[in-house]
């Protein structure tokens, strides 16, 4: 779905609803900015150092964005694309906090 705002996330009823492109065996846990992709959607650019086993790198990143967001681990969970690169990941929380933290952390690329 495009955004012509260029942010990869959008707020639902109990928080954010947030695109990501995951790198898995990345060489090291970072959140890397924005990319637009082909299709015109926006995405936050994810890697970790965990592999793409058993849910390994989904942990990785869950433990990624409540480190850098300041949420806990149970506030954060994969609502589609578990086995995918592209995923979206429910943020639960109050949507303009969550945002902010966001943009603050973030440098568009």
């Amino acid at each position: 779905m495009y955004d012509p705002t260029g942010r990869p996330w959008r707020e639902t009823k109990e928080g954010l609803a947030l695109s990501v492109r995951l790198t898995p065996r990345g060489g090291r846990d970072a959140l890397e900015g924005i990319e637009t992709l082909a299709d015109g959607r926006s995405v936050l650019k994810a890697r970790v150092r965990a592999a793409p086993t058993e849910g390994e790198a989904n942990a990785a990143l869950i433990q990624l964005l409540a480190k850098e967001l300041g949420l806990s681990r149970s506030q954060i969970s994969i609502a589609a694309g578990a086995s995918a690169r592209l995923k979206t990941v429910a943020l639960r929380g109050h949507a303009q906090p969550l945002i902010a933290t966001l943009e603050a952390r973030l440098p568009s690329s």
